[in-house]
This record gives C-alpha cells, structure tokens and sequence, in this order.
C-alpha cells in the first residue's frame, strides 16, 4: 500500500512505504538518535566526527529504508514528524538495550592484572578501539594497557617476531603467516596548504602535480609497508622532496607551511581542512586509500591480560555489526511500529 504524506513547509507530496526492515541497521538508527538529540545536520556531524554529507545521506537511507519522511527541516525549524516521533521513541528503547550489554560486560571486574602492549599507527581514528579500551579498564582495573606508536613496517616486524603481540596498521594486502583482520578503509587525500599556489583549485590534474615539491611521513618512505608509498608513487608524486617527518602533525604543518604538498589521510587532519589551513586537491585525490588492519602472531603465547583485550575487541567489533543487536533487540520486544 502507497499513502501520500504531506511533506515540509513546501507542501511537497512524500510517498510512503511499507518499511524494509530488513535493510535495517544501527548505524542509520544510532545516527538518526544523535539528529533528534542535537536537533541539527551539522551538530550532528561534528558530535559523531563525520561531514555533513555523510549524516545527510545517512538520514536519505533511513527514510527510503522506512518509507516515509522522518523529519520536516528547513533554514528555520526542525520538526520530527509523526512517523519521526514514533521512530525515535524507539530508537531510544534500543538504545538503552544496547547500553546495557555494556554495562553487564563492565560489571564482571575480576583480579586479573598484567601488561598489555599495544601498537598503532600515527592518529588512528577508530572509535572500536576506545570503546574497547574504555571497557578493558572497567572490566579489569589492574591491567595496565600501554600504547606505542610505531609505523606499519615496524609493527608487522614486532608482531612477526613475537616482540609484541599484536597491532593495528595499514597494508596493501593481508600478509602470509599473520592474522590479519580488515578493519576500515581509510581516506587519503593530496594536500596543500593555504599559502600554496595551488589552495582553492579543485580538480587538478595529477599531471599538474609531478613536479610539485613534496612532504612525504617518513613512514612512508621507500622499504616500508606503508601504503602511501604504493599511493604516491601511483599518483607520480615526490620525485621532488622537500620535506620529511614521522609525525604526522610535522608533515601537515610543513604542508600548511606552503612548502609543497603531500598525502596525508583526511580524517587526521579535519580539523585543519574545515578552518582552510589545508586544503584538499579534490579530483586528484578522490580515489587515494589504505585499509587499517588489526594483526596478530597466531603462533605467540599471549598472556591472560593479552588474551582478555583481543578478546574484548573483537567482542565490540562484533556488537558493533549492527543487524545482530538489532535483530535480538526485535526478538525481545522492542517493536518498530512503522509499517
């Protein structure tokens, strides 16, 4: 059955559905709960660290997911409407749900105690590996977590040879004789700074780029696993290098400085990107990426405290793939009276 819905100040005509359940996920849910909460497209996006488009397309989903409008929103107002309000006051049900299988996770605090060593890459963004780290000090106070940064090559060395037992890196390909677990893949961007020739342009050419100086992560360098070396070399970028660091903060103020440009991933520096300080040269480096993986010795004894946080992580990882909880919140009653 189709019903014509009134639709926003406009008078527009929405077309509603019967919902598709089945293509129902967390992720829209939860992000459709933070809307509501912050009443606002962009306040939400900066309070779940995302750009604006990405909640706007998210709310897209959701509705032709549901079928009907869920919000009226114009430059002066934001209303739910009634298919909104009723999504919502679900949303929080399940949301509750959710929350409290965190809490019986933290509740179980036991004697185990111990060091537990951890490697990342240079500013990762993986909100997985917070919540993990949040749960692992609640579930076990007397472990103590150490966390060493390092680059991709040194962490699959460590790991390799049993110095540590596991990390999180980015690599072209899961490697022979580790386990190697894909977590996200992120997005690089080729970068200029505001003083540079090249700030405000968009499109251009890589070409154009070749010949431009570079400032290259010195873990990016020739020998190492990371990707931004198969990534700038593919691009025909840094046949001129003018600048090096390990630090990513030190390569993107170099860049800021307008002193060439480079590739850096874009999540790591939104903050620069929103203020203008550096700029992204879209069209040539829409299709630049690298995918973080967790890796681990699968012939390394690990220790009780080891075993607890890998265990631990992957428990988030897996209570984060949104149908499961959300299927199991439907089994036990929480409805979503849409259809």
């Amino acid at each position: 059955m189709r019903v014509a819905i009134m639709g926003s100040a406009r008078g527009e005509f929405v077309t509603a559905r019967r919902p598709k359940l089945h293509h129902l996920n967390w992720n829209l849910l939860h992000t459709f709960l933070v809307i509501v909460e912050e009443r606002s497209i962009t306040r939400a996006a900066d309070r779940l660290l995302v750009r604006q488009p990405s909640i706007s397309a998210a709310l897209q989903r959701l509705e032709e997911t549901l079928g009907g409008q869920l919000v009226q929103r114009d430059s002066r107002r934001f209303v739910l409407t009634k298919r909104g309000e009723l999504l919502h006051k679900e949303c929080v049900e399940i949301y509750r749900s959710v929350a409290r299988i965190g809490e019986k996770l933290s509740e179980e605090h036991d004697e185990l105690t111990g060091l537990v060593r951890i490697q990342i890459i240079t500013h990762m963004v993986l909100p997985t590996f917070d919540r993990t780290l949040s749960l692992m000090s609640r579930r076990h106070p007397g472990v103590t977590l150490r966390v060493e940064v390092a680059n991709s090559h040194e962490i699959v060395r460590s790991v390799s040879q049993k110095l540590s037992p596991f990390g999180f890196c980015l690599l072209p390909n899961p490697l022979a004789g580790l386990n190697c677990r894909h977590l996200m893949r992120e997005e690089f961007g080729i970068l200029c700074g505001r003083d540079h020739p090249l700030h405000g342009r968009t499109s251009v050419p890589l070409h154009d780029l070749a010949d431009e100086p570079f400032i290259a992560l010195a873990c990016g360098q020739d020998g190492a696993l990371e990707p931004m070396v198969s990534l700038r070399e593919g691009a025909g970028l840094g046949s001129r290098t003018v600048g090096a660091s390990p630090n990513l903060e030190e390569v993107a103020r170099m860049i800021a400085a307008g002193m060439g440009i480079g590739i850096l991933p874009l999540a790591s520096v939104q903050d620069a990107l929103d203020t203008g300080t550096l700029w992204s040269l879209s069209g040539a480096g829409d299709d630049l990426g690298a995918d973080l993986y967790f890796v681990a010795s699968p012939t390394m004894g690990m220790s009780a405290a080891e075993l607890a946080f890998q265990r631990l992580f992957e428990d988030v990882l897996e209570a984060e793939a949104a149908p499961a909880i959300i299927d199991a919140a439907l089994a036990a009653g929480v409805a979503l009276p849409l259809a």
